[in-house]
């Protein structure tokens, strides 16, 4: 494909979906999820990569990876939100469209939940939609790529 590469970035313990709490995130796995932002992905003529870690270095070397070969970020940085600095540093230095996404409502939940630090480095959050929430996100970020094409 020759169209624009957008990375999904997936947090800690993102790779238990579909078993870990169904009764806050659902049944779906984070592959289903990924199948899902991959067809919205193709929809629009861009190429998806994906990378789950459940260690903030290497969710921080694949966004200093994306520097200069991707246009677009949407992370799910799952309880690394709150508290990884690092993360958000690496954020703020890649050049192009972030998009953070949660599948519930961090606001909505524990307290601990409800700062997130890499907002701030984000152009967006899409939160509380559960599976559809990656849809929304792989959409905002072609939206936002054909404004910056313009």
């Amino acid at each position: 494909m020759s169209g624009p590469r957008v990375l999904l970035l997936s947090g800690p313990n993102l790779n238990l979906l579909g078993e870990r709490e169904p009764a806050i995130y659902g049944t779906a796995t984070l592959d289903d999820h990924v199948a899902a932002a991959r067809a919205v992905a193709e929809e629009h003529g861009i190429f998806l990569d994906h990378t789950q870690s459940n260690r903030e270095s290497d969710l921080v070397e694949a966004i200093q990876a994306a520097r200069g070969r991707c246009r677009g970020i949407v992370i799910n940085a799952g309880a690394f939100t709150h508290y990884a600095w690092s993360i958000a540093d690496a954020l703020s230095a890649f050049d192009g469209v972030v998009v953070e996404l949660h599948l519930s409502n961090p606001n909505a939940r524990e307290p601990w939940r409800h700062t997130s630090v890499i907002a701030p480095v984000c152009q967006g959050t899409i939160a509380g939609f559960g599976g559809l929430g990656y849809q929304l996100a792989i959409l905002a970020v072609a939206r936002m790529l054909e404004k910056t094409a313009l």
